[in-house]
């Protein structure tokens, strides 16, 4: 199909030979695509660890392309998130506006904080994640940070320096659910707060929880 990328991020070449030599970038390139198939609900957990095992030893363009041969094909339309990862992502603000990361958005390697009464949320519940770990460096004065999440992602708060501020996290850990995610915060937070808190249940998804939680009826 015209416009289609292979699973390394090239694009397709009918003359090339499948016996060629997989650079680090090759491999790099298969890693993302496994974990945002991961993130998508298309690999379990122990299917992506074990085909990260054999991407990170591969020698051939052949042997990473047969890790993806069941994945949905990379089109240049679709393959862009992979291409959009960034190493650290800056956020800045001052007596600014809210700010706020949500929907399909892909999580960055690093991201920085920098910002005073200005209020910014991370919305995790959709965003593309393809890495284990995401370290928050932050230098945040003022107002309120809020990481909301999902099953599968943990936030550590020991390395924040707290001055005049509070954190509050309602995160029930459940059993069995691999880690997607450790976000580490790292660095300082004076006359604020850091929020982090699941996705607030829509109005049908409260309803059907207060009806299973009502006794049966005679």
């Amino acid at each position: 199909m015209p416009g289609e990328i292979s699973p390394t991020g090239k694009r397709a070449d009918p003359d090339s030979s499948p016996e060629l030599r997989a650079s680090h970038a090759d491999r790099d390139r298969v890693v993302d695509v496994l974990r945002i198939a991961a993130g998508d609900g298309l690999l379990t957990a122990d299917e992506l660890d074990e085909r990260l095992e054999v991407a990170l030893s591969a020698r051939t363009v052949r042997e990473l392309t047969e890790l993806t041969a069941d994945l949905p094909a990379v089109s240049a339309s679709t393959g862009t998130a992979v291409a959009e990862v960034k190493d650290v992502l800056r956020i800045e603000g001052i007596h600014s506006g809210a700010v706020r990361r949500e929907g399909r958005w892909v999580v960055p390697r690093r991201l920085e904080l920098a910002t005073a009464w200005c209020e910014v949320t991370l919305d995790f519940t959709q965003a593309v994640i393809t890495q284990d770990t995401l370290r928050i460096d932050m230098n945040m004065a003022g107002k309120k940070l809020t990481l909301i999440t999902k099953p599968g992602i943990v936030v550590d708060t020991g390395a924040l320096s707290l001055a005049h501020s509070k954190i509050k996290i309602r995160q029930a850990p459940e059993p069995g659910t691999p880690i997607a995610l450790r976000v580490e915060l790292v660095g300082t937070a004076a006359h604020g707060r850091v929020v982090v808190r699941p996705a607030r249940r829509t109005f049908g998804q409260w309803l059907l929880r207060k009806s299973t939680a009502l006794p049966a009826g005679d």
